[in-house]
């Protein structure tokens, strides 16, 4: 019996050892059951089985993927391990843990579904884990909860601490450029100083460079900060805002260039007597937007610069001689190379007038009862008043056409009476016609070049310029002087 019995237990050894695939059916049968009595005992709880992981609460990591025990873990194992873990992180309130044939049940409570989640991801990913049942619960919120309010305040303080040294260095970065900035302008001021005229050009192009060292500077503290995408929007959109802002402040912007163009080629300077838009004054200065005139009335004018940069400008300083002429008519008995000899007489004897170039005086026109002789003269600007010596010469030049018999006509007038004018000639008896005797020659006014209403023939850029210097003139000047304003 005993015999037969070890050689059947032998032979079913034999058997077990000579049908590997029959164990493996079995172990397989018998997994297959326990998962279904684990699946059966999780489908009678209300919980359910925990997806994959997810973060942790106040910015913990992860769950760790696998929780290594032993090679082979035991429930009582399993359960210490997964309930020290939870109990260290302090999150969850009273949690208990159970383990039975590999199936996990946790229970507890926690104040998010965060923590919830991050306990269920552990246990299943604890070796020797099957399943996880989760019933900690989730603690309502309190409705004065400022807890995450002092938490992103936390975190608001916390970031800023750790920004603190690329602050600083982004700090020093700016100062550096700020004082590189400052000593570009100043070289490039100087350097300009002996190669260009024009103060405005100077200035400009000196802020110009120093603007592009500041603009590197911030380029380098944004890429300091990692921001290299918006540094370098910023510098492709200088040139955009500059465009934009061209085109709102147009006029501003065009002024401003007339201003800078004015000031290289300087078609006037400071004191000259101009004519522009339909303007004649003194120049005081040019700004950076408008040209300012004080006119011969004692008015400060104001131009916009674009005005003046596209109209014609009249300079009667830059060459100091003027020539004026007027129109004087004699009667058609006269003689017209006897009243040329008159005129010119004058005009050689008066001081204002000057002898080079030589004074004309031409046949203009015949006129209906007068033949008109058109006068002209030069004479220096920069020393007479054009008008007060025109008034002279036209006083002195009557007074010599006068004395020496010139009639000077008025215009001829026809004046038509239709029924006819009747006239009766009776002759007094005893009486004789009176004899009219022949006009005398008249008696001119004394030779006097200047009269007392004409105030001397001396210009009145002097008084004009001296009222203008009293007078409060807006901006900074881009004009030199002009010679005759250096001397004064």
């Amino acid at each position: 019996m005993d015999d037969t019995s070890g050689r059947m237990i032998l032979s079913n050894r034999e058997g077990w050892s000579r049908s590997p695939g029959l164990i493996c059916t079995v172990g397989l049968y018998c997994s297959i059951l326990l998962s279904n009595f684990a699946i059966a005992e999780q489908s009678t709880d209300s919980s359910m089985i925990t997806p994959a992981p997810v973060l942790a609460p106040d910015n913990n990591s992860d769950a760790p993927d696998r929780v290594e025990i032993d090679p082979v873990a035991t429930d009582d194992e399993i359960r210490q391990r997964i309930s020290d873990i939870l109990q260290t992180t302090n999150w969850f309130g009273g949690p208990e843990v159970t383990v039975q044939r590999g199936i996990v049940r946790l229970t507890g409570t926690t104040e998010s579904d965060e923590s919830r989640r991050w306990a269920g991801d552990l246990a299943r990913n604890t070796e020797g884990v099957i399943a996880v049942v989760n019933q900690i619960e989730v603690l309502p919120s309190r409705i004065w909860d400022f807890k995450p309010a002092y938490q992103e305040l936390y975190n608001l303080v916390r970031g800023f601490v750790q920004l603190l040294p690329l602050i600083v260095v982004a700090l020093i970065v700016i100062i550096i450029s700020w004082v590189l900035a400052k000593l570009t302008t100043f070289a490039l001021r100087r350097w300009l100083l002996a190669r260009s005229g024009s103060q405005l050009l100077r200035e400009v192009s000196a802020r110009a460079g120093g603007l592009v060292v500041m603009v590197v500077g911030f380029y380098l503290v944004l890429r300091i900060a990692g921001l290299t995408q918006l540094a370098l929007t910023l510098l492709g959109g200088t040139g955009l805002i500059g465009l934009v802002l061209g085109i709102a402040f147009r006029d501003i912007t065009e002024n401003f260039l007339a201003s800078l163009f004015l000031s290289l080629q300087q078609p006037f300077r400071e004191g000259d007597l101009i004519e522009v838009a339909n303007a004649t004054g003194y120049v005081q200065r040019l700004t950076s937007r408008t040209t300012v005139l004080m006119t011969l009335d004692g008015n400060q004018l104001q131009v916009p610069n674009s005005t003046v940069f596209k109209s014609t400008i009249l300079n009667f300083t830059s060459n100091p001689n003027l020539r004026d002429s007027f129109i004087v008519g004699i009667g058609y008995e006269d003689s017209i190379p006897f009243a040329q000899e008159v005129a010119l007489k004058v005009l050689a004897d008066h001081p204002a007038v000057l002898s080079e170039p030589e004074p004309l005086v031409l046949v203009e026109n015949l006129g209906s009862s007068t033949v008109n002789l058109r006068i002209y003269f030069w004479l220096d600007g920069s020393q007479h008043s054009w008008l007060k010596v025109k008034s002279s010469v036209i006083r002195l030049i009557k007074r010599a056409f006068q004395e020496s018999g010139i009639s000077l006509p008025d215009e001829a007038r026809e004046v038509t009476f239709p029924q006819g004018v009747p006239v009766h000639m009776v002759a007094p008896q005893g009486q004789t016609e009176p004899v009219v005797s022949a006009p005398e020659k008249p008696q001119g006014d004394p030779e006097i070049v200047a009269t007392k209403a004409e105030a001397g023939l001396q210009s009145e850029a002097g008084e004009i310029k001296e009222q203008a210097r009293n007078s409060w003139t807006p901006g900074e000047n881009l004009l030199t002087s002009s010679p005759a304003e250096k001397k004064q």
